[in-house]
């Protein structure tokens, strides 16, 4: 009875080890999540261009409008130059002493450090929806990604138009 008892307690504290167990181990997909904000992030890395937009979001204003969050960088000795940007087909009115993009000198879009401002008129989007936001460049072309729309609160207070 006692020999029962230990081979009882023996199986069941096997088998929870292996149910508690990470079965991907190094590989697991909630040990490679790198993403921290919400902002929609991409690359364009080619022969001739390196630029990597992170952070990307737009905030819903009260007037029907939308601001552009988020940072471009330019990782390539060739400088790059912002043409245009557009959401939902709707362009922006784009607001920066320079639309060239420098090797490692970055357009920040809103924040403390901005040195760039696009304001979409006109947009009539609610937060809580996605919206594709097109990046038009000289060099790295068009590049489109698909964006979170937030409220004006919390983070996001003092962003306006």
């Amino acid at each position: 009875m006692q020999l029962r008892k230990v081979a009882i307690s023996l199986i069941v504290a096997v088998s929870l080890s292996t149910l508690t167990a990470c079965g991907a181990g190094q590989n697991a997909a909630s040990r490679i999540i790198t993403k921290v904000t919400d902002g929609a992030e991409t690359a364009v890395v080619t022969d001739t261009s390196d630029l990597k937009l992170r952070g990307f979001l737009l905030v819903a204003q009260p007037d029907g409008s939308a601001v552009l969050v988020g940072t471009i960088v330019n990782s390539n000795s060739t400088p790059d130059s912002l043409l245009g940007i557009s959401a939902n087909n709707e362009l922006a009115t784009i607001t920066t002493e320079s639309n060239v993009i420098s090797e490692n000198l970055p357009m920040i879009f809103e924040g403390d450090s901005a040195n760039a401002k696009a304001v979409i008129p006109n947009l009539g989007v609610r937060a809580g929806n996605t919206v594709d936001i097109s990046f038009f460049f000289d060099i790295a072309g068009v590049v489109t990604i698909k964006a979170i729309v937030r409220d004006q609160r919390d983070t996001y207070a003092g962003v306006t138009a």
